[in-house]
């Protein structure tokens, strides 16, 4: 991983003091709220519904064991024994008191981390394939690149005043694990006739009020252009993107009223002025950015071990998870674990500071120390032996973290929701409980199969809703909490915006409402037909008519 030189690590720390001399003087009345909130912003600190929110980044989801100690002691230490791992591969601190938040930077600062940049109309973190470095689909590792794009974005003086946030995600693999065709600007790595690597580049996707699938404006895009390239689409975003209508104001709505045709011949004009500039990558430029993400010193004798299919063969509790919770690694002998933040009586994405501890010394044991954080707010371990599998599953087991349920229904994607955002309309957590005590019998979960639920507590769909393959989205109606679903919606290659089932449901009737949509696919499925692939096929009549026949 990325390792901050003394020019990284002076100006972070330099930060710190800065936000520690602007919060004093918040708290002693020399700056309104008005004046401090671009400045908290900038810095990553949300007022919450009922405290502060401290977003920490964590750039393209990757820890190491030493940084992820530190979330555990500053939860443990400044907040209330837990964080919530994002949808952006961040975390978030939801009980931080005002005056500590200065002393949280300081001591992020000296694990390389910070809260720069994670609000604010800015250049967000940038994302990526929680499998990056360790996939067999992978066309080139995404991370180098990932982190040329963090350091020429991050106090970028042209859009640091942005119309609105920017979010850029790369993949680098033939499946999207990055749901880049709902970002800003999603990047594809990509072969070409003549064998070489470069980008396919995406823009205009996005989520919220006024959801967008991203438009291809490149098929082929050198990789020595990428910054210029990207320089070029902000340019034009900056330019001509809305500021007098907050909810017009992304780059999607741009996209959308000129085409993607029109906007990617802006982008062309622009580029062809600075393609060439100080912004044109020398070879010797992503050599170095790549010398970062090496690969470890793997056990070349691990694929000889045969205890793994031996336990697993006698024991049906780590079989079943073993065949959700592991994901093929491209060295013989070695797996990426997915450890499961969705156990039934916690609220998704949340870990606490115990477990992070635990999961810290697990990554140094039995993983080089890495851990990745991935959109679906779950963690990864990405490089165990197989023949530690079931020593690590014994241990995450204690640790309430050795949920079988990865792709299923269970593992839903949820953001705070009302009980601590407050542009929340409803309640998500809540109903995340509700799913989870109905659909509480593993063998059936088994049987529905991959089924993605994502649920927001308002339209600004920070649980990703409209791409769920069941999507829920909590609205308001004179002051009580209803909810909204949506059908087949996909973040994935066949990236899709799910379609309105019919008028909001009551809080109470959310579980039973799912149950009757699986009663349907389990109707019309065919054989190893997955709940998408039924939707698709039979379309949302049969689904909408079980739901709404008696009205």
């Amino acid at each position: 991983m990325y390792k901050y030189d003394n020019y990284d690590q002076a100006i972070v720390s330099e930060r710190v003091e800065q936000f520690r001399d602007q919060t004093r003087r918040f708290i002693s009345g020399d700056l309104t709220d008005d004046e401090f909130r671009p400045l908290r912003l900038m810095n990553g600190l949300y007022i919450q519904r009922h405290a502060p929110m401290l977003r920490v980044a964590i750039p393209y989801g990757l820890l190491s064991s030493k940084q992820l100690r530190m979330l555990a002691y500053i939860s443990r230490k400044y907040d209330k024994g837990y964080g919530h791992f994002s949808t952006r591969q961040n975390i978030q601190f939801n009980w931080p008191a005002l005056e500590t938040v200065p002393d949280i930077l300081a001591d992020l600062a000296t694990v390389e981390m910070h809260a720069i940049q994670t609000s604010g109309n800015c250049i967000r973190n940038t994302t990526s394939d929680q499998f990056a470095g360790i996939a067999k689909d992978e066309i080139e590792d995404p991370r180098p690149y990932c982190e040329i794009i963090r350091q020429w974005s991050t106090f970028h003086p042209e859009f640091s005043y942005l119309p609105r946030k920017f979010k850029i995600a790369v993949s680098g693999a033939k499946g999207d694990r990055a749901a880049a065709m709902v970002h800003d600007i999603g990047l594809y790595l990509v072969s070409n006739d003549e064998g070489e690597v470069g980008f396919n580049v995406f823009v205009g996707g996005g989520l919220g009020r006024t959801p967008h699938i991203g438009k291809s404006i490149r098929d082929f895009l050198e990789k020595k252009y990428l910054l210029s390239y990207l320089e070029a689409i902000l340019r034009v975003y900056n330019r001509f993107g809305r500021r007098d209508n907050i909810y017009k104001a992304r780059i999607k709505i741009l996209v959308n009223e000129i085409g993607a045709e029109e906007f990617g011949r802006q982008v062309e004009t622009e580029w062809e002025h600075i393609k060439d500039g100080i912004l044109k990558l020398e070879q010797n430029e992503i050599d170095y950015a790549k010398s970062f993400f090496t690969s470890p010193d793997y056990d070349t004798a691990a694929v000889d071990d045969n205890s793994f299919n031996e336990i697993k063969n006698s024991n049906d509790t780590f079989s079943n998870w073993t065949k959700r919770n592991l994901y093929p690694h491209k060295i013989a002998g070695y797996h990426a674990v997915i450890i499961s933040l969705k156990a039934p009586d916690i609220a998704p994405g949340d870990a606490t500071d115990k477990q992070m501890d635990v999961i810290a010394d697990l990554s140094d044991q039995y993983s080089f120390g890495e851990i990745i954080v991935t959109h679906d707010q779950n963690l990864v371990l990405p490089h165990v032996k197989q023949s530690d599998l079931f020593l690590l599953w014994q241990a995450l087991c204690t640790q309430n973290l050795a949920t079988p349920n990865i792709g299923l229904l269970t593992d839903m994607i949820c953001c705070p929701g009302l009980d601590f955002c407050s542009l929340a309309n409803a309640g998500s957590i809540p109903i995340a409980k509700q799913i989870n005590e109905k659909f509480d019998d593993m063998d059936y979960l088994h049987d529905i199969g991959d089924l993605k639920i994502k649920m927001s507590g308002c339209m600004n769909a920070c649980g990703h809703h409209h791409v769920g393959h069941i999507g829920i989205l909590g609205v308001d109606k004179k002051g009580e909490e209803f909810y909204q679903l949506t059908l087949g919606g996909s973040s994935e290659n066949d990236a899709s915006l799910g379609d309105r089932l019919g008028p909001a449901i009551a809080k109470t009737e959310v579980a039973d409402v799912i149950g009757k949509l699986l009663d349907v696919y389990v109707q019309l499925r065919k054989e190893d037909e997955r709940f998408l692939e039924t939707y698709r096929r039979v379309g949302i009549k049969p689904f909408k008519d079980n739901i709404y026949a008696s009205n």
